[in-house]
């Protein structure tokens, strides 16, 4: 299924409802289910926080499902048990009050396309670490136990860098790939723009640049906090010939989630029973607002059953969402509510 939303997160939604109405036809329904469905997640749900709020006693429940995660592989099922935070800011760096010949005005005016580039340049140092003080006060520290743990999910570096065509990887220093992605924080830029960017040639000093830098955030670590001293480090940056804007579009905090519960155990005998093996724990590097919402509002832990992989290339052209997928979650769904129903009677 090729469409934007159709893994993140429209199809995924849909296997909860094409499950829910399979065990409704056929009367196998042992449990209550409320469906909370908004579309606000990918500007950080603004408007369900109020409402939760405000609905706590109707929406009370023992778990939350949220299918909105990925599988390590369709040979090797995953629950996933963490996910980063989010701080997204957008800089705007004004110089003169309009665009100006190049010729005429080069050299003598600041221009905010190079300034900008060298303030997101001052951000991060060679060893893929930010410079922003205080960054990293409260990432929470994994002992050589905990990271060999870690280490042991089946990940294939030949594969991931062969499935983005890449030659090598990057990021900090001292790390695994898929400990940056799980457990450490990162800062990156989503987009940058400013100037002439049309067909042909027009020499310019563009009046504005504008980027959009988003911070992955790991347990500890407050989007709050975070964007203060994101906020702080890059107006000191500017120098006086600009003008700089910051704007906080969303934030999001890390969340964990239990592996001991009976919402995990059910999946768990889920995937055994329709996979043929019991899933693993998964860390994600994505982020999902409501997941610490509803444990704040309502107090309870979120179960992530997702079913997308990588390669659906979420937030790109051609996003896609296979078949498979689509039909083994709804099915693995369905023999949740079975198991979590009988585990929840005992």
């Amino acid at each position: 299924i090729y469409a934007r939303g159709s893994c993140d997160d429209k199809g995924q939604l849909m296997m909860q409802v094409n499950a829910f109405e399979a065990l409704n036809v056929n009367k196998e329904l042992n449990c209550n289910v409320k469906f909370v469905i908004e579309g606000e997640e990918e500007i950080g749900s603004v408007s369900l926080s109020g409402f939760v709020h405000e609905n706590r006693e109707k929406l009370a429940a023992d778990v939350v499902m949220i299918s909105d995660t990925d599988l390590f592989g369709n040979d090797i099922p995953s629950i996933t048990t963490s996910l980063r935070g989010l701080c997204y800011f957008e800089i705007e760096v004004t110089g003169p009050n309009r665009d100006l010949h190049s010729g005429m005005y080069g050299g003598s005016v600041g221009n905010p396309v190079n300034i900008l580039s060298e303030m997101i340049a001052s951000l991060k140092d060679s060893r893929g670490k930010t410079r922003i003080p205080g960054f990293y006060d409260k990432v929470l520290k994994y002992g050589k136990k905990d990271r060999s743990v870690i280490n042991k999910a089946p990940f294939n570096l030949r594969d991931y860098k062969k499935d983005l065509a890449i030659q090598e990887i990057a990021g900090e220093n001292g790390f695994t790939t898929i400990e940056r992605i799980g457990i450490r924080p990162c800062l990156d830029v989503n987009g940058i723009w400013g100037g002439y960017t049309g067909e042909g040639a027009k020499t310019i000093i563009p009046s504005k640049a504008t980027a959009k830098i988003s911070m992955r955030l790991v347990p500890n670590q407050s989007s709050k906090e975070i964007g203060k001293l994101f906020t702080k480090y890059i107006l000191s940056t500017a120098p006086k010939s600009v003008r700089v804007k910051v704007t906080n579009l969303h934030g999001a905090e890390p969340a964990i989630t239990p592996t001991d519960s009976v919402a995990y155990r059910a999946a768990s005998e889920a995937f055994k029973e329709g996979w043929g093996k019991y899933p693993i724990p998964m860390l994600e590097g994505g982020s999902i607002p409501i997941v610490t919402l509803f444990k704040k509002e309502l107090g309870a832990d979120s179960l992530l059953l997702g079913f997308g992989l990588r390669e659906d290339a979420i937030h790109s052209p051609n996003e896609s969402y296979g078949l498979f997928n689509f039909f083994k979650g709804t099915e693995t769904i369905v023999l949740f509510y079975k198991h979590f129903a009988e585990m929840m009677m005992r």
